[in-house]
């Protein structure tokens, strides 16, 4: 394995598996929020990794996908939730899909954070001593781009991905039996789109088109442009 295998693995791996937990714990932090505390009981409240990794999606994935040089995502093993356990005044379709929302949200959060700490670096620090400039610098980059990927990929309305969930909300509840049909099928659904390169063409707009916005906003505010 090459050093530049070795360092990209280094630089990205922290950053995937950190965005993916904060995302999964979103979801069950939300569903606290509406009343369920069926996560907290589960101890998935909380951003250490280990009860959240699923070995494939987690691990094996990401790094291939690190190696490969490709688009890095990955998930985790999902929290759970139910939401009959909600609030009385919570609507379980809204409730659901604040949930479903608060993943990739929390993403997007991560995402325009970590902006501001590039840009801040690249502007400002850029007399740190080399090896902590450069690792800080692709650390944040990476936190932004695969977070855009996470919260980009997980809108995508084919079950199981928050997506689904969301737009589930808005269509009739009739049609709720055909997504929990789709849903058994799901994972394979997504490794064929996956495989394919349909997901990476898929997100690649959005993805470039968040990255500029999010880099101009702390650049604005900065006074840089």
């Amino acid at each position: 394995m090459s050093i530049d295998v070795v360092m990209r693995v280094v630089i990205w791996a922290v950053p995937v598996l950190f965005s993916i937990v904060v995302h999964e714990v979103s979801h069950g932090w939300m569903a606290y929020r509406l009343g369920d505390d069926t996560a907290k009981r589960m101890g998935r409240l909380t951003l250490n990794p280990f009860p959240h990794i699923d070995p494939m999606g987690t691990v094996i994935l990401p790094l291939i996908m690190i190696i490969m040089g490709g688009p890095v995502f990955g998930w985790a093993k999902p929290v759970p939730f139910n939401p009959y356990n909600f609030n009385r005044n919570v609507n379980i379709r809204n409730g659901t899909m604040w949930v479903a929302l608060a993943g990739p949200g929390s993403n997007l959060i991560l995402a325009f954070i970590f902006s501001f700490v590039f840009v801040a670096i690249q502007q400002f620090f850029s007399g740190l001593p080399s090896i902590i400039y450069f690792s800080i610098s692709q650390l944040a980059q990476a936190l932004i781009f695969i977070n855009l990927v996470l919260a980009s990929l997980n809108l995508i309305p084919i079950p199981p991905l928050d997506g689904s969930k969301i737009l589930m909300r808005f269509l009739p509840p009739t049609y709720d039996h055909y997504f929990l049909m789709l849903e058994r099928y799901g994972f394979f659904i997504l490794i064929i789109l996956l495989a394919t390169g349909v997901f990476s063409r898929l997100i690649l707009a959005p993805v470039k088109f968040l990255y500029g916005i999010f880099l101009l906003i702390p650049a604005f505010l900065f006074g840089l442009i």
